[in-house]
Order: structure tokens, then sequence, then C-alpha cells
């Protein structure tokens, strides 16, 4: 953090003696309200431990009805083989 600040207050220093103290301070204030921008959007795009447990919760529930479909399609599958077994059996 030390270091930082060193080299934030020499680009200043840099800057101001080529383009002077208004446009510098200018210059210096753009970047920090982008870079409190992008990190405010990052934040709002990050995911919280309850946001985890919402998905973790609705997987979980997609898998069991998945799995209960897959149940009653295997059963219905397994009676309609059974169904033309006996037809041809009865030939």
């Amino acid at each position: 953090m030390y270091l930082e600040a060193k080299e934030t207050a020499r680009l200043y220093k840099l800057l101001s003696d080529k383009l002077g103290n208004d446009t510098t301070e200018a210059m210096f204030k753009y970047i920090d309200n982008k870079t409190e921008r992008a990190v405010e959007a990052t934040i709002k795009t990050l995911a919280t431990k309850d946001d985890l447990a919402q998905v973790k919760l609705d997987l979980s529930n997609k898998i069991g009805d998945s799995v209960k479909w897959m149940f009653i399609f295997w059963i219905g599958q397994v009676g309609a083989t059974m169904a033309i077994l006996l037809l041809f059996l009865k030939k």
C-alpha cells in the first residue's frame, strides 16, 4: 500500500508539471470515479451465500423431479414391453 501511494504521488507530480494542476486533478477524479463504478458493478454480480444456497435448493428440487419422471417413464416402458411380449407369446 505504501508503494502504491508513493507511486501515485510521483505520477501526480509528473503530470501536474506537464498538464497543470487542474487537468491532473480532473484526470485523477475521472480515474477514481471510473474505478469505483467498476468495483461496484463487480460487487453487484458476485454471488452471496444465500444465492448459492438458493441455487443448490433449486437444483436438488429439479433433480428430484427428474428422477421421479424417469421412474414413471421406466414403469411405462416396462409395461409397454410386457404387453408386447404377451401379445407375441399368445400367437
